[in-house]
């Protein structure tokens, strides 16, 4: 199975994602190719694959991203080969993506679920950015806007869970990700 996982800058996609992926091992994560910076701790390999803008669109023109998209001024886009291996390893791949992403996954891979992150306001949503401490104020500015029209496509997503209780959220999504195992493998 395919899961999207989005939501605004700042949510929790990643602390969400790493949990979920300590909790079950047939989980694994999906990891994005970018032509942004790796920021402080981040590994190539590991967190991103961080390329040049000519090696992304090597990669684009060779067919090997399933979706790519321009997002706060970088290229993101998830491999094919990501998709494949889980599907031939029979895992579950958990894809963390942008809107504009997940609706060419869903395109693509129909079966895929798709899981959008909400934060429990903008408040809130605005607080975590400032203490990720990562972005420059008008990048910042950028995000939240951009997290505005983001939750506006909620509506294409088979499931909205809003990110309150860190432990809450975490448990209420795998819950959804057995549900929907029971019901492919039972249909």
């Amino acid at each position: 199975m395919i899961i999207v996982i989005s939501g605004p800058s700042g949510v929790g996609k990643g602390t969400v994602v790493s949990k979920l992926l300590k909790l079950d091992k047939k989980l694994v994560r999906s990891i994005t190719c970018t032509t942004r910076k790796p920021r402080k701790g981040e590994k190539d390999g590991r967190d991103y694959y961080f390329l040049t803008t000519e090696e992304f669109f090597k990669r684009v023109k060779e067919k090997r991203l399933a979706e790519f998209a321009f997002v706060h001024g970088n290229y993101y886009g998830t491999p094919k080969e990501n998709l494949e291996k889980a599907q031939t390893d029979e895992e579950d791949v958990i894809l963390q993506i942008d809107v504009q992403g997940a609706k060419k996954i869903k395109n693509s891979y129909p079966d895929a679920l798709l899981i959008f992150l909400l934060p429990p306001s903008m408040e809130v949503l605005e607080k975590r950015l400032a203490k990720r401490g990562t972005e420059t104020e008008e990048e910042k500015e950028n995000r939240l806007k951009r997290a505005e029209e983001e939750i506006e496509e909620r509506v294409f997503y088979d499931y909205i869970v809003v990110n309150d209780d860190l432990d809450a959220t975490v448990n209420e999504i795998y819950e959804i990700i057995k549900e929907e195992r029971k019901k492919r493998s039972s249909g």
